[in-house]
Formats: structure tokens, sequence, C-alpha cells
């Protein structure tokens, strides 16, 4: 069975559009046998891509469906899992389906899958659990099943709602495929951890961190309740049209509130062994702009990239009721995602129209300190995008 190359799940905040930007980043600061850290990592797509670029992966989401996610397409590697969950993926495949809990709540009640594909699924989800393979395989096989569902859903990329009617996607089979498993890279083995990534912050060493925290009040569990149940299959109570998990409603971050971000970002930022950080924050974001070159400018020298790209599905659609009505209007197409680059050395990226070198504060300024460069460049507009904004902070700057 070949796995579908490229399939990844549907992701609010997906980096797919900015995975070049990252790798050149994290490649200008990395050497080959470098360890980089994804802290947030969330569908994998990022810790997938710096794997399959020869890199030893830190991959760490505390949610358990998105461990799962970079256990199974991180950690997992494709000389030593590959045929055996070949094997394992066609005898599920040829399961019967079996409806219970599962497809009673998100096809029925809800309507996140036909009731058909939901019943095959719970008879894949209920054989793995007999089964209780080793902890990577069963990554493996849970990831499969949810890359399966993701294909056929009937939702705007998010399970906060579903649609009045089924997509037309959702009435195609529900078919297993085995995930883009990578090979071992050279640098060493990766590692998939669900930890609380502040906490996790001051307990490993690495070359470079990549960070792509929440940045508003929208919480994944919530936004990927049906993935988080399908893992732990624990058969939560659930509450509201949308059939969320109740623990929802407790399970919270820091990084969801306006309060509560600035000074966990602050901790993490400050608690991370690693020379380089890469950060991915959309412009719409709880922290401004100013308040994370502040943050970051300590480091050394920063670059600021800004990459347009449009909001997903469900903004664009407007806002309905529960019978189906327009109620709202949609919201903008686009919006700005930027990256920064802090450094504790000045990096080699690529002069070209993404990392065109504009502006060194510390040096247009005689050298200021590094709070002082800070504040210098927050008083600076940066108006095209694209544009690259590199900051040198410190005495270091003008050696």
């Amino acid at each position: 069975m070949p796995p579908l190359r490229g399939s990844m799940i549907k992701y609010l905040g997906s980096k797919r559009g900015l995975l070049p930007q990252i790798l050149r980043a994290v490649g200008a600061a990395a050497g080959d046998r470098a360890v980089v850290a994804d802290l947030f990592s969330g569908s994998a797509r990022v810790s997938h891509a710096l794997k399959a670029a020869g890199w030893r992966v830190l991959a760490n989401d505390e949610l358990p469906f998105a461990q799962t996610l970079a256990c199974g397409l991180v950690q997992a590697d494709a000389e030593r899992w590959g045929a055996r969950a070949d094997r394992l993926l066609a005898e599920l495949s040829h399961l019967p389906p079996a409806s219970g809990w599962f497809t009673a709540t998100y096809a029925e009640t809800a309507r996140y899958l036909h009731p058909v594909n939901a019943a095959r699924l719970e008879a894949m989800r209920e054989a793995i659990e007999r089964l209780d393979p080793e902890p990577e395989l069963r990554a493996i096989l849970l990831t499969a099943l949810i890359q399966a569902a993701d294909r056929v859903d009937s939702c705007a990329g998010h399970q906060m709602s579903f649609m009045r009617e089924l997509a037309p996607r959702a009435m195609k089979p529900l078919l297993l495929r085995r995930p883009e498993l990578l090979p071992r890279p050279a640098a060493g083995p990766c590692l998939a951890l669900a930890e609380d990534a502040v906490s996790l912050a001051g307990a490993i060493e690495c070359d470079v961190a990549y960070l792509d925290p929440p940045y508003d009040q929208h919480v994944y569990l919530s936004n990927y309740h049906m993935w988080e149940t399908l893992v732990r299959w624990d058969r939560p109570d659930t509450y509201g049209r949308a059939q969320k998990r109740t623990d929802c409603r407790t399970r919270r971050s820091a990084f969801n509130t306006r309060a509560g971000i600035g000074p966990a970002f602050a901790r993490l930022v400050t608690g991370l062994r690693a020379r380089t950080l890469v950060v991915s924050y959309g412009a719409e974001g709880f922290l401004a702009r100013a308040e994370l070159e502040r943050m970051l400018a300590g480091r050394g020298f920063l670059h600021v990239l800004e990459v347009p790209h449009r909001r997903y599905a469900g903004t664009r659609l407007g806002i309905h009721n529960a019978r189906g009505e327009k109620v709202g209007t949609p919201g903008p197409d686009g919006t700005m995602e930027r990256l920064y680059v802090a450094s504790d050395r000045r990096l080699d990226l690529p002069r070209n129209q993404d990392y065109r070198m504009v502006h060194e504060a510390a040096e247009a300024a005689g050298a200021l300190d590094t709070q002082q460069a800070a504040d210098a460049l927050a008083v600076q507009q940066v108006a095209d995008a694209g544009r690259c904004t590199a900051i040198a902070a410190g005495p270091s700057a003008t050696a």
C-alpha cells in the first residue's frame, strides 16, 4: 500500500504556504546534523518537512491527537514500520461497518461524516484498540484513520460546525492509505512529545527552535475535537450542535488569552536553549509586532518576513444560523503571516525578494543596547509585504 504523498489534514494555521521560507531560515542556522525543535507541532506539517530535509526533529504538542500525528509522521521511520503498516491497513480496510457511539455522535446527531464512512471508521478504530500495537505503529494507524476521515468530511477546515448538506467529498468511500513515512535522518532518531511548551522549553537543548503558538482565542481542541476523540477513544460527554467534548470548556492555554499570552511567550523565549528561534505568528494575533520584536531582539539579530496569504474558507463564507441562513458577512479574503528569525549571530539568509536586508537598527543608532534597539525598531514601518527587516542588537552587532 503506497503512501499518499503530500497528504496532510486540513488545519487552521497550516504553514503549507510558508514551508519554503521556514526551511530556508532553519537551513541558514542549522548544520547537517542539527536538532530542530517544533514546540507547537499541530498537524505535524512543519515537523514532517524538517525531517524530510534531514534534521533530527523534536516535535511537541500537548494535545493527544496532535502528538499522535507527530509520532506517526515524524517519530516513526519508514524502514522500520512501512511493510507492517501496509499489511495492517489492508486488513483494516476490509472490515465491515460497525456503527455505535462514534457514528451516532459524529454522523447522525452531528453530520461531520456520512454514516457509512463513520461506521467503517468506528469498526477500524475498535480493531486497533483490540490489536493494541506498539506506540509508533499505533500512531501510524491512527494517523491513517484521521487522514482518511479528513478526506471525506463535511466541514470547512475545522470542527466547530459542519455543512448543512453533506459535502460532495463526504459521499465518497473512506479509503485508508499509509501516511507518508520518512526514513530516519542521518542526524538521528526523531521524537514526538506531548508536553506543555513553556515547561518543556528549559528541559531541552536544540540548535533551532521553531515556534508556532496559538495566537488568539480559538482553541485547537475545540477546532478538532473529533480527532481528539478518535485518538483517545474515550466516549466523552458532548455538548451543543457541534457535539464538542465537554473538556473543550476547561482545557485552555495561556496563549489563548490576551492577558496570558505575553507572559507565556516571554517565559518560552527566555527558557529556550537554542541559538536560533524561528517564530511564525499571524498579524491578527493578540501580540502586536512591536511586542514580539521587543521580546526577540535580545537574542541578537532579528529578521522579520511578511507573507500575505488567504484566510481559511470558513471565514470567507460568512456566518450562518442553524437553518443555514446567512446572518453575517464574510471576512476579508487575506491576512498577513509573519516569520521572525532571531539568532545570536548574523545568518546568511538569501538576499532575494524574500530576505532582502533593509535595515540594521543597532548600527543605525550607534550600537544601542538591546532594549533601545528594540524600541527603535518598534517605531519603524515596513510597508511592503514580503520584505525582510534585519535587526542587529547589542555589542555583537558591530563586531
